[in-house]
């Protein structure tokens, strides 16, 4: 278990620019360690590599098989009016405007997103929310919070350009719960975020 800052990425990116990342800088104090989900560049929080490839195998198909439970921690911009509730809008990359991903009800892949208010501050204009996906879509938080109206404060790709006073995208994975590969006990991680 990892506790990514955000600004760094998951994975080493294309280039000699983004060969640091989570992975290659666990790699050098666990050479065996083997990513198995990952995290958006601007998000911080909880991410789990395996030790070895019989050990990745396990945990990437307790993921594929939607048998983790995530939870993240998010502020958004407004006073959400229902106290929980759940998001479930097809996503597709927005080609032309990559690295984006936008609504599509016609080719979509489905994404569902729970989510709950955690508290309200009136002086800023905005609200503390857990998130819990279902699906695990590339920015589906993100757009699916921007898509009700929303948007995760600090969020240069679906926010409100030059809105916010934040320097970074405050959006934290919080938790993750999944039965251990070996002794299949229930385990939960938690990592709180720093905002």
């Amino acid at each position: 278990m990892f506790n990514k800052p955000a600004g760094l990425l998951s994975v080493p990116g294309r280039g000699a620019d983004k060969t640091d990342s989570l992975a290659t800088r666990a790699q050098q104090i666990f050479p065996d360690a083997l990513i198995v989900h990952r995290l958006d560049m601007s998000t911080s929080g909880l991410l789990v590599m395996a030790r070895g490839e019989e050990m990745q195998r396990r945990i990437s198909r307790l993921f594929r098989e939607r048998k983790v439970k995530k939870k993240y921690i998010a502020i958004v911009r407004g006073q959400m009016k229902s106290t929980a509730g759940e998001i479930e809008l097809p996503l597709i990359a927005d080609w032309p405007n990559r690295p984006r991903q936008k609504v599509d009800f016609s080719i979509g892949k489905c994404s569902h997103t729970y989510y709950r208010l955690l508290l309200h501050d009136v002086h800023t204009n905005t609200s503390r929310v857990e998130l819990e996906p279902v699906t695990g879509r590339t920015h589906q938080l993100r757009v699916h919070m921007a898509a009700i109206g929303h948007p995760i404060l600090g969020d240069a790709l679906y926010g409100e350009a030059g809105n916010d006073e934040t320097e970074r995208l405050q959006l934290h994975a919080r938790m993750l719960g999944f039965s251990h590969p070996h002794s299949e006990k229930p385990l939960t991680l938690l990592c709180e975020p720093d905002f």
